[in-house]
């Protein structure tokens, strides 16, 4: 009689645990959140009022007057009522004019200047360095009497037009901020293109200005947002006319004669505000890349 082997059967396997996962997982979370909490404080509090604003702006006149934080009911129609109330988009337009020609302007005529006080060996370079570094520190207010009076005999007051041609002279901090990238690059790169044949202008549209695109487009934010934002120079020149004016005028305006509809108001600046924000948002890369990357060479 023959005895039957029977092959040994294998072990079941284990159940896999879920809970000491689940608690690895929750534990990692956790310590994320130790170790960003002061980040996470800073975000919520910059973002609470734009939360605030979102919010009123959908409420009514009179729940926007009470103390309620939430709305009862979503006006969506707040948004039309400002475009009905208000020449938004001639506003809109004579921004995107002011600050699209005034970020070019301010490109074209300061990237030059800060490659020569970088590159250029010549008597008095530092003399004009310290030029620039003191129109820095100059505020607008204190020549605005005899420039105003300059444009006025040339006839263009009550347009944009003095605040956007004098960025075709530069922007000292424009210039300071690029001359102080631009220092940071080494000198063989240029050598090299001097020795191959290159021109001065060569150079820096073919080698400087392909390695500078961060603090250029950090340049090109920060007087993007200026223009945007800037409310002392249309309220000066723009005049009376509200087809003249920009958006940080009209807001004001709008806020003066709508001040008690504070639904209106809030719906206006988040209408004013929210392409600053998306701008930035998607730009915050290279924003943060130029301006990590300027260097503070002397």
């Amino acid at each position: 009689m023959s005895a039957t082997v029977t092959a040994p059967t294998r072990p079941a396997a284990a159940p896999r645990p879920r809970k000491a996962g689940t608690a690895a997982r929750r534990r990692r979370m956790l310590v994320w959140i130790a170790q960003h909490a002061l980040a996470i404080v800073l975000a919520l509090m910059f973002l609470a009022p734009v939360v605030f604003l979102a919010l009123t702006a959908l409420m009514t006149d009179e729940q926007a007057l009470t103390s309620d934080l939430w709305p009862r009911t979503w006006n969506w129609d707040n948004f039309a009522t400002v475009f009905a109330k208000s020449q938004l988009l001639r506003w809109t337009a004579n921004t995107l004019l002011y600050a699209g020609l005034g970020t070019l302007f301010t490109l074209v005529s300061s990237v030059p200047v800060a490659y020569a006080l970088a590159r250029f060996r010549f008597r008095g370079r530092q003399a004009a360095f310290l030029l620039v570094v003191a129109a820095m520190m100059l505020p607008p207010q204190v020549v605005a009497v005899p420039v105003y009076l300059v444009w006025a005999r040339l006839g263009l007051t009550d347009t944009l037009w003095p605040l956007i041609l004098p960025m075709l002279f530069g922007d000292a901090f424009s210039i300071f901020l690029l001359r102080q990238f631009l220092v940071t690059i080494p000198r063989e790169y240029t050598d090299a293109a001097r020795v191959d044949g290159c021109s001065e202008l060569r150079t820096l549209v073919s080698v400087i200005l392909p390695m500078a695109r961060p603090a250029i487009a950090a340049v090109a934010l920060f007087q993007f947002f200026y223009c945007w934002n800037d409310y002392y120079g249309p309220l000066l020149y723009a005049g009376v006319q509200q087809e003249g004016w920009t958006l940080s005028l009209g807001l004001a305006t709008f806020k003066a004669f709508h001040s008690v509809q504070w639904n209106l108001t809030m719906a206006a600046t988040l209408l004013v505000t929210a392409p600053i924000i998306i701008v930035f948002f998607f730009a915050q890369r290279v924003f943060i890349e130029g301006v990590t990357l300027t260097g503070v060479k002397g």
